[in-house]
This record gives structure tokens, C-alpha cells and sequence, in this order.
């Protein structure tokens, strides 16, 4: 399909980054669906939005003439489209409209591959489908007749359709939940063995599964393009040892990537996913340093944490990736930069510069040292008496009449999410 990409830069709303990389983005987010083809974007410059049609009369008459000459289908506005907009530009312009919410939907459906992942995206787009139904059409407006059995007479079409789009969230919430518990099973498996779990996130297309792929030997799609990655993989990988003798294992998650304005549908709908994140034992935050906006990037992703609830305590390395795409004195600059903070390393997935030293620092995270503890805890306290064994931590355990005395060997970060709970 011929697609046309538009940017609204609303010179009244506070702006993180510059438009033109904002359009560069949404015309990547266009290309990653197969089917289309982009003839055309454009910045749309404006003091404010328009609110019957976004954008002003003028814009919208000089917009449809450019649609009609390039023969476009559909048009793509890289941001937020109310239903009452959508309509009317949709009549005025005889093209088929989507916004940044139902573009990365498209994506989304498009690359789910896993059960939960087909799942998570159809629970996701039904309630993006259900905020479009209030006076989306003028022909949900009509009353409908009916028997009494299932909404009585005088229901209108668009309480039919809200009510068949809330019976059909409900059916994939149950479908959903079995398949999460599932993978909390496989969760609380992996927990009885003694390996931790170091989570890549990052911006979308900012390297994840090319580092994955080079650290794990695995043949995850890695391709120059938004949301490569959709369903989460884990695979075990053994680091290099530490002067000698056998490295310590470790399992690795490769995440999807996250988006700046990332829909609140697809947050709430991945959580389950991304719980893989939020269990983790060691967080690597994958950039791409050669971004001219990596700064705003890494920005979108620390909002998208926070929203959901990353402990602060999990420790986590920042991953400046895609050093072959830097030159001279600025590979240079970054090089200093990095040397000089503990929580950064410089690397290039692509061609493995820096790996090993990446893996190196990784295991130094886990080789922390110990100390020994007493702790009395009450009967009460059974979830933390659970995590302290799901850690591994308990060197000896008895009980009293007051509860359990336990010596635990813990590292600082472990004392500190246990204090934490």
C-alpha cells in the first residue's frame, strides 16, 4: 500500500527532540511493515491542533490534492488521532488514516510469533479498537431493536459494539492468564537453579539482538529496523572465567525494544513479558551511541522502567553500542566517556569490539563480595523467607518458637532488595 507519513510539530507542546527526527522515525516505523510503501512525509508545522480536523483548512485541502497526484492509500500521522478527526479526515482526503498508536499496533500484530505474544497484541488493539468507538462513525449512532435477551430494545449499535469488544477482552484475559502462568512456571523453575538473569533493554533498533545473538550464539532476527524483536527469547550463556577454571553461567533475555510515546495499550498488555525485566539480577541498557538523539532514547526507555515499577535496587550497565558507526575524534570522546564511569562500556555488537571486555565486567557484578548475616524472622514473614531461598542466599536454617533464625550470605545489592521487599 502507498503510504504518506506526517509529523505535527505543535510549536505550543514541549518538545524533546527535533521534528525531523521525530519524522525520520515514524517513516521507520512505516517501512518495518512489508506491505508498505512509503512515497512520501512531510513536517507539519502549526501553532496548535486543529480540533474537528487536526489540522488547519488549507493544510488539509493543499494535503489531499499531494494524496490524490502520488496515488496514496493511507496516511500515517506520528502522533495521538482523535475518532471525530480520524473520520473527517478520512471523508475529506478518501484515504484510509492511522495514528502512532494503531501504526505500531499494525507492527506488533504483524511480528507476534509466540501464543502470548498473539495474545498480549489482540488484548492490546481491542482497547486501543474501544477508546475509537465513541462517535467514531455516524452510523453507530442508529438504535437497534432486540429481543430482550441480550441488551434490550433502544440499545444503540455502539453499546453493541462496546459490549461484543468487552465479552472478547475478557475471553483473551483467561486465555492470557493461562499462558502467564505457564511462564511463571517456567520462572519459578529457572529460580531453582542458580543462574541469574541479565535482561538487554533499550530503544527499538538499538542493537539488543545483535548483542544477544554474538554473546549467546543463538539466531534471533537482528535487522536494521524497528521492532525486529517482539516475543522474548532466553538462552544460557557461560562468561568467561575469571583467572582460570570454569565461568559462571548466566541466562540471557533479549526484550522487545521500547519507543518514546510508547502506547499505553502495549505497556499495560506487555507487562507480563517484560516481568522478565523486572526479575532480572542485571539489567544491560543497550544504546545506540551513534543516534543523534541517543540521549532522548535512553530518556524514553528510564520513563518506560519507571512506569513499570523496575526496582531501583537491580544494578544495571549502560551498553553504548554501535561504535563502527563512529569515526575519529568522536570515537575518540566517547572512549574517554565510558573509561570513566563504572556503569558504561563501549562496544560494537556488530563487529564484537568490546565484547569480551562487556562479559568481563558482567561476571565482576556477580563476584561481588559476600557477607554473613543472622536474621529472626516471624512466621509471618513468609515471602521473605521464600526469596531468600529462591536467592540462594540461606547458608543454615532453624526454626524457633519466635519464627526462623537463618545465616544468609548475601552480597550488598542482594541486602538492599531484600530490605527492600
Amino acid at each position: 500500500m502507498r503510504a504518506f507519513v506526517l509529523h505535527p510539530d505543535i510549536r505550543s507542546q514541549p518538545r524533546r527532540r527535533l521534528a525531523e527526527h521525530g519524522l525520520a522515525e515514524a517513516v521507520s516505523l512505516a517501512a518495518a511493515l512489508p506491505a508498505m510503501e512509503v512515497v512520501g512525509a512531510e513536517v507539519v508545522r502549526m501553532p496548535r491542533l486543529q480540533a474537528g480536523m487536526l489540522f488547519g483548512s488549507g493544510k488539509v485541502e493543499e494535503l489531499k490534492a499531494r494524496f490524490a497526484s502520488l496515488d496514496v492509500g493511507l496516511v500515517l500521522v506520528d502522533g495521538p488521532v482523535t475518532p471525530v478527526q480520524q473520520r473527517n479526515l478520512e471523508k475529506v482526503w478518501g484515504v484510509k488514516l492511522l495514528d502512532r498508536t494503531g501504526l505500531i499496533l499494525e507492527i506488533f500484530a504483524d511480528r507476534a510469533r509466540t501464543r502470548e505474544g498473539v495474545l498480549q497484541v489482540e488484548l492490546a488493539a481491542l482497547s486501543y479498537q474501544r477508546t475509537r468507538l465513541v462517535r467514531a462513525w455516524t452510523h453507530l449512532e442508529r438504535q437497534r431493536g432486540g429481543f430482550g435477551f441480550v441488551g434490550g430494545p433502544g440499545e444503540t449499535q455502539i453499546e453493541a459494539d462496546r459490549r461484543a469488544i468487552d465479552d472478547q477482552v475478557i475471553r483473551l484475559k483467561r486465555q492470557l492468564a493461562k499462558v502467564v502462568k505457564t511462564r511463571e512456571l517456567h520462572r519459578a523453575a529457572r529460580k531453582k537453579v542458580p543462574f541469574p538473569i541479565v535482561a538487554l533493554v533499550g530503544y527499538t533498533n538499538a542493537g539488543k539482538s545483535t548483542l544477544f545473538n554474538r554473546i549467546t550464539g543463538a539466531d534471533v532476527l537482528a535487522r536494521d529496523m524497528l521492532f525486529a524483536t517482539l516475543d522474548p527469547t532466553m538462552r544460557g550463556v557461560t562468561l568467561p572465567a575469571q583467572g582460570g577454571g570454569v565461568g559462571r553461567k548466566i541466562i540471557a533475555s533479549d526484550t522487545v525494544g521500547f519507543i518514546s510515546d510508547l502506547p499505553t495499550q502495549l505497556v499495560a498488555a506487555f507487562r507480563a513479558t517484560l516481568e522478565e525485566v523486572l526479575s532480572a539480577d542485571l539489567i544491560l541498557h543497550i544504546r545506540d551511541i551513534a543516534h543523534p538523539e541517543s540521549a532522548e532514547q535512553a530518556a524514553d526507555v528510564a520513563d518506560t522502567l519507571t512506569t513499570l515499577g523496575l526496582n531501583r535496587s537491580v544494578p544495571m550497565l549502560e551498553v553504548w553500542n554501535k561504535l563502527d558507526l563512529v569515526d575519529g575524534a568522536a570515537r575518540d570522546a566517547l572512549d574517554q566517556q565510558a573509561a570513566r564511569r563504572d556503569d558504561v562500556l563501549a562496544i560494537s555488537a556488530l563487529t564484537g569490539d568490546g565484547v569480551d571486555a562487556l562479559l568481563d565486567r558482567v561476571s565482576a557484578v556477580f563476584d561481588e563480595a559476600t557477607s554473613d548475616c543472622q536474621i529472626t524472622l516471624p512466621f509471618s514473614e513468609g515471602k521473605r523467607h521464600a526469596w531468600l531461598h529462591e536467592q540462594g542466599v540461606v547458608e543454615a536454617e532453624r526454626q524457633t518458637d519466635d519464627g526462623w533464625a537463618l545465616t544468609v550470605r548475601w552480597t550488598a545489592r542482594q541486602e538492599q532488595r531484600y530490605r527492600d521487599l
